[in-house]
């Protein structure tokens, strides 16, 4: 049993795959090539957004954002610590300083009644200047962004949506990746949508913040390769990625309702089954792109008989993510202490991660449940 069964999808557009990495090697533009821009004209077109850029790694999608937007030091970027560490390294090496705020302990994602009171205390503070809000769409669930652009719209400040995970998930009848200024997803093979490499894109609707991002993401690129108006990165998404990544396309709205099927399996046998274990909730007028599906267990130690369980009828697990970031070395000068930030630590404690994948069959699902349940 695989976690994330890749086998399975290439095996329905081996040929397509094939047949796109064979025009590529036949033209031979390996660095942005064709492909890119078809990638980017349909992806905008499928989240909804005027321009899309393909870039190198999720990663770089982040710090392009936040480059386009000039954040530097002095600059206050409020996101949450239950996340996977880029989205905070980002900030630091620009020079800025994340500004976390916890989360809602049934979403997992940022919760917008504490961004307020975060966003006053660093004001008062007068330090830094509180500029980015940077939700995280966390495990495929978008944040509620009525809320976070509302105060957002309050005080001046721009929101960067890291949709690394959440490639076709909605969020009241519009899509993950086109929910605030910019949107950033990855294409990390084990993605929604994922390459066979890294690879990232950045969403937006404003014209100059396109043509900014396109020039930073090439060493800051003005008239001509040699003209460099601004300080970028070497930030390009691989031609044969881009190939890849249209091939997959294609089948990326056949299995957003696959995973969407999965899921409802996975919470009905959950119930049925007696396991001491809280199963993800979707609120209303949300669609979950299912990048993973995770569970909380009572408490750490409960979990820890839950994966011995898991192991021991041969099933993958994962745990996303055990250290939230507040506590992990790389952000110690922050001065950070254990209680800062209760339900992203209580979260860490206590979830983990069964296999998850539009291809995952109901007699799987019903073993998946069986072993943590004991039987």
């Amino acid at each position: 049993m695989q976690f994330i069964d890749l086998k399975a999808q290439q095996q329905l557009i081996r040929q397509k795959i094939e047949d796109n990495i064979k025009t590529v090697l036949d033209h031979g533009r390996y660095i942005m090539g064709p492909e890119i821009g078809e990638l980017e004209e349909k992806l905008a077109a499928y989240v909804g957004s005027k321009h899309a850029m393909g870039c190198a790694s999720g990663t770089d999608a982040l710090m392009l954002a936040l480059l386009a937007l000039e954040i530097g030091p002095g600059d206050a970027v409020f996101t949450s610590p239950f996340t996977f560490f880029a989205t905070g390294e980002v900030i630091a090496l620009l020079g800025a300083t994340p500004i976390f705020v916890d989360i809602d302990p049934v979403s997992f994602n940022l919760d917008p009644a504490l961004l307020a009171p975060a966003i006053k205390a660093v004001q008062e503070r007068g330090d830094l200047e509180p500029k980015v809000i940077m939700p995280v769409d966390l495990f495929g669930l978008p944040a509620d962004y009525d809320a976070i652009n509302r105060i957002a719209a309050e005080h001046n400040l721009a929101v960067v949506e890291d949709a690394a995970q959440a490639m076709g998930g909605e969020y009241q009848g519009r899509m993950a990746c086109a929910l605030g200024k910019l949107g950033c997803t990855s294409f990390f093979p084990a993605k929604p949508l994922g390459g066979y490499g890294d690879g990232g894109m950045v969403f937006c609707d404003d014209d100059d913040l396109d043509r900014i991002l396109r020039s930073l993401r090439v060493h800051g690129q003005g008239e001509d390769k040699y003209d460099n108006v601004r300080l970028g990165i070497n930030g390009r998404l691989d031609t044969m990625q881009a190939a890849i990544l249209l091939a997959k396309l294609e089948l990326l709205p056949g299995e957003m309702k696959a995973r969407q099927e999965v899921a409802q399996r996975y919470a009905e046998l959950i119930a049925a089954s007696g396991a001491a274990l809280t199963a993800p909730t979707v609120p209303s007028g949300y669609a979950s792109a299912w990048a993973q599906y995770s569970v909380l267990a009572e408490s750490q130690a409960a979990r820890g008989e839950f994966l011995e369980r898991l192991k021991a009828a041969g099933i993958p697990s994962a745990i996303y993510y055990p250290k939230p970031l507040h506590l992990q070395t790389a952000f110690a000068y922050l001065g950070h202490q254990a209680g800062d930030f209760p339900h992203s630590e209580s979260a860490g404690e206590r979830i983990f991660s069964l296999p998850m994948h539009p291809y995952l069959a109901t007699g799987d699902q019903e073993k998946i449940v069986a072993a943590l349940a004991g039987k």
